[in-house]
């Protein structure tokens, strides 16, 4: 029997629905009303009035809380609600908070009952841990509404109006319905990492959201080394058909991904990418731009923003499907953090971000090829102006300069002009450091002696712990 074209349409629906399911991890949620806000005064003043507005539970995650006015204005309304009897959760990141704030900044939340706990501080049995952090920006008030997005809890994303400062651009979404209850789950993956769960009727109270709305979304919520969002951000790379527009603060990206953003430029997908003109970490931004030259060659139009900090993490294709979250298109926000997003797949809110889309490509400059007079198979991008942090960032940097450098001892790929200059410091580098094992071998041998034996003392130790956890044998062989 022949399928009938609705038939075929309805298959290919369910097909994608599954693939994108798969990809990420995260099913597809109906019936939520969800909120696009723009930037800090927005956001600030809806997550204020959700948090005194609190009845039963608040959970709040996010990467930087700063000891300003705006960190204390925060503190001291989630300090209020616990002292009214309202359970108040905090989950902080212990590398974005530090030099941000410090534990006694805290104090008047523990004072009236309420629990903060940081992430992944550091550890004797793990040197290296500080490589993956918690930069997840998530607030979850009752059964009531979530917030999801890019904005830390920090003065620096109201910009300074006495100085003709902007606020930092940033974007983030309301969500209320039977989402919740995924968003508080994602919490709380991260919350009994670090000490007992959330007590069970918390969870049960946050799963009694009715339906809101008519829109169907994911909550894609990465642990380290899980890569849901990778899957699905190469997935929907793949998938666009007419366009896929794309924000991020500190694009880094890998090959894998750069060549699936050409493959659908090349097929005639307007593919567009919005970064800042001035980042407030100037080493990310001068990685960032290494990287446009495939993408400009491919087609795809890459614009600065000519704002104070572009920091928003969004993307929207073909007008039906949109994302908003924590992750950045780099290494480290895709494999190496816990991080979370929305997939939203709604027209209407899809119309929405691409309305705004337009209007920061009005404060943006468009970078573009320039081809020299003596040369037209060498080009150069050209810049208008030149350009003025987090671990995970600077992660995501090593790691792209890493995927030159081996690019360029295995020949296993063509490299382009804009990764001579990372390739000759790297060069350079090394051969400084070739230099100093050769005259004073103890400089180089007894800093490493000393990374191996604290890696094998922390080993030992994380073998012991592991074993004393573990149950007695009879009880195993039972």
């Amino acid at each position: 029997m022949a399928i009938t074209q609705p038939d075929k349409a309805t298959t290919l629906r369910l097909l994608a629905e599954q693939a994108f399911s798969r990809a990420a991890g995260a099913p597809l949620v109906e019936g939520n009303a969800v909120e696009l806000l723009i930037d800090a005064p927005a956001n600030y003043a809806a997550w204020l009035s959700a948090i005194r507005g609190a009845r039963d539970t608040i959970l709040f995650e996010n990467y930087i809380f700063r000891d300003d006015a705006t960190g204390r204005a925060f503190r001291d309304a989630l300090a209020e609600r616990a002292a009214a009897g309202v359970r108040v959760y905090v989950l902080r990141d212990w590398l974005g908070c530090l030099g941000q704030s410090r534990n006694r900044f805290w104090q008047p939340l523990r004072a009236a009952s309420g629990e903060v706990r940081a992430y992944n501080p550091p550890r004797f049995g793990s040197p290296l841990g500080w490589l993956s952090r918690d930069h997840r920006k998530l607030l979850v008030v009752d059964a009531e509404v979530g917030f999801v997005g890019g904005l830390c809890v920090s003065g620096r994303w109201l910009g300074n109006p006495g100085k003709n400062v902007s606020p930092w651009r940033d974007t983030a979404v309301a969500v209320r319905g039977p989402a919740l209850q995924d968003l508080a789950l994602a919490f709380n993956d991260v919350w009994s990492q670090l000490g007992p769960a959330l007590p069970g009727e918390v969870l049960a109270a946050a799963g009694c959201g009715a339906q809101r709305g008519q829109t169907a979304l994911r909550v894609v919520a990465t642990l380290p080394n899980t890569a849901g969002l990778y899957r699905l951000d190469q997935l929907i790379a793949g998938m666009a058909r007419t366009n896929l527009w794309l924000s991020d603060a500190y694009f880094v990206g890998v090959t894998p991904y750069v060549q699936a953003l050409v493959a659908a430029a090349r097929d005639g997908v307007d593919v567009r990418l919005l970064v800042p003109g001035t980042s407030d970490v100037p080493a990310v931004g001068a990685l960032s731009r290494t990287g446009y030259r495939p993408l400009l060659e491919a087609g795809i139009r890459v614009f600065e923003w000519n704002g104070s900090m572009m920091h928003a993490k969004t993307a929207v294709a073909d007008g039906r499907w949109a994302r908003v979250g924590s992750s950045n298109l780099n290494v480290a926000s895709w494999v190496g953090n816990c991080e979370i997003d929305l997939a939203i797949e709604d027209e209407a809110f899809a119309r929405g971000m691409e309305e705004q889309y337009e209007r920061d490509l009005q404060n943006a400059t468009e970078i573009v090829l320039k081809m020299p007079r003596r040369s037209r198979h060498r080009g150069a991008f050209h810049r208008p102006r030149l350009q003025g942090g987090s671990s995970g960032r600077a992660a995501a940097g090593a790691l792209r300069l890493a995927n030159s450098i081996g690019a360029a001892i295995t020949d296993r790929r063509v490299l382009g002009p804009a990764e001579s200059g990372p390739l000759l410091v790297a060069g350079i580098a090394l051969l400084v450091a070739a230099l100093l094992a050769f005259a004073w071998p103890q400089a180089i041998a007894w800093p490493l002696g000393a990374l191996a034996a604290w890696i094998a003392i922390g080993l030992v130790a994380r073998s012991a712990a592991t074993r004393r956890s573990a149950p007695p044998r009879r009880e195993r062989d039972r």
